[in-house]
């Protein structure tokens, strides 16, 4: 299997049959960096969907897929070396657990594809060029996607709801990033009316 493919399996996007990818990938280790802030222990949920995940795609750890996990125990400060030594052996691929880890991979390696798990307003951060077009060796999901998408959002509420002439929104004042939404939300529901 090639090393594109590999990445596109691990971001969700592959659509070839498991069989197909099952024999390809057989004589080839892949080895992941997987980064995440909180400890272990706080993380096993998450670390056990994610292996469970690669299984259902025919990668198995210790046969076809090596995993280097590396915990910062919610101390920011340790992202910079865990994210130095998984590029240090050499990986296929850094999977990053948030922003600050994905900001981390970034500075520290152009070449290795980052795939994030939860990644938030990709592009008002810096972290990707646009949604449609992210440029640089980042990929992945994102939990929210900022404000690029907030237009198109309440475009298809006002196409749902044609009538629709109020609209409450809840969110937390203390983050900035939710302040300069309000502006283009405002904006945006003007011109919708």
């Amino acid at each position: 299997m090639k090393r594109r493919e590999f990445i596109l399996a691990l971001g969700g996007a592959a659509t070839w049959p498991l069989a197909a990818r099952a024999q390809q990938s057989a004589g080839r280790v892949y080895r992941v960096g997987h980064l995440s802030i909180p400890s272990r222990e706080q993380a096993l949920p998450f670390i056990k969907a994610f292996e469970e995940g690669l299984r259902s795609l025919g990668y198995r750890v210790g046969e076809n897929v090596t995993i280097e996990y590396r915990f910062a125990d919610g101390q920011m400060e340790r992202l910079p070396a865990n994210v130095a030594d998984v590029v240090r052996l050499g990986v296929d691929i850094i999977v990053a657990t948030s922003n600050a880890i994905t900001v981390a991979a970034m500075k520290a390696t152009t070449t290795i594809p980052i795939v994030m798990t939860s990644g938030v307003d990709l592009v008002s951060t810096g972290l990707v060029a646009s949604l449609a077009r992210p440029g640089g060796n980042v990929t992945g999901l994102a939990v929210d996607a900022g404000g690029e998408i907030l237009g198109k959002r309440f475009e298809l509420l006002k196409e749902t709801l044609p009538n629709l002439s109020r609209l409450g929104i809840l969110f937390n004042p203390d983050f900035a990033y939710n302040r300069s939404r309000q502006t283009s939300m405002v904006e945006t529901a003007r011109t919708l009316g």
